[in-house]
């Protein structure tokens, strides 16, 4: 996948994921990954930056098998946003296929 279309993209499948459910940053990884290359490094800048605008928070929650596990939850503010930019990205896709075409050469 071209890193162009990933970068704009990876927010909003982070801000998605995290609607669904709370997640703990490599459970995140881990979900993402399954779709796209991605490393946890850039996710993490993205939580950061989430987490900065207020769109996330955070809670422990102890692990039977080491450390606590740092869980991100979407604030209402986030819930929002989450939403808003779904509602442009799914616009934008549209427009996109409708100016390269749909056709299956």
């Amino acid at each position: 996948m071209d890193a162009q279309f990933k970068k704009g993209a990876l927010e909003l499948c982070v801000l998605s994921q995290l609607r669904q459910s709370d997640m703990y940053g490599y459970e995140l990884t881990d979900a993402i990954s399954r779709e796209m290359s991605v490393t946890a490094g850039t996710l993490y800048l993205i939580l950061k930056r989430l987490k900065d605008t207020g769109y996330l928070s955070t809670y422990l929650v102890e692990s039977s098998g080491g450390p606590a596990r740092k869980y991100y939850h979407l604030t209402d503010t986030g819930k929002e946003y989450e939403k808003a930019q779904r509602e442009e990205w799914l616009s934008f896709i549209k427009k996109v296929e409708r100016l390269i075409g749909n056709d299956e050469d």
